[in-house]
């Protein structure tokens, strides 16, 4: 196709038209550009595991990213952080069983008073703030959450199943 351009393009003279230059140019871009751009099948692709995992064509799906942050209640009460963050860590075990939570961990000291992060397997904010209702350390106000839609790798729960083989310890 590009040479049936440049053929063309040759018999008219392009010289004499600056709106012809133009064109030829642009035609000549687009032929350079769009092969760059054009996707084509995946000879590995297992559509019984996307339908499964939610994936769209290329292989993603919609989540909903927690952002825990330092909350509000500043009780310092040793037996009262414990008993929350004892329920933190059951809910999360418990989400995790239920397919909802795929990504969880803290973050490093920041100016943001950021604390963690989860990644829920669901882009609905009112599932996922009735999820975190069993987990004190949010109900008590030790984190407040921010929700945010995120984009990513609908394969993300698979690495859960790697998860408890990989590690010696496991918080009660």
């Amino acid at each position: 196709m590009i040479l049936s351009t440049i053929f063309a393009a040759y018999f008219i003279n392009i010289t004499e038209s600056y709106h012809m230059k133009s064109l030829f140019s642009l035609l000549v871009a687009l032929y350079i550009i769009v092969p760059l751009n054009a996707q084509r099948p995946n000879p590995d692709y297992d559509s019984t595991l996307a339908k499964k995992l939610g994936a769209d064509d290329i292989g993603m799906k919609g989540y909903t990213l927690v952002i825990l942050k330092t909350g509000t209640n500043t009780n310092t009460d040793k037996a009262f952080t414990d008993s929350c963050f004892k329920s933190h860590f059951s809910n999360m075990r418990e989400m995790t069983k239920m397919g909802k939570l795929v990504v969880a961990g803290p973050l490093g000291k920041n100016d943001n008073t950021y604390r963690g992060i989860f990644i829920m397997n669901t882009t609905d904010f009112d599932e996922v703030h009735q999820l975190l209702q069993g987990d004190l350390t949010v109900k008590e106000k030790i984190f407040d959450i921010e929700l945010y839609k995120w984009y990513g790798s609908a394969a993300l729960p698979l690495y859960l199943d790697s998860t408890e083989k990989i590690s010696k310890k496991l918080f009660d």
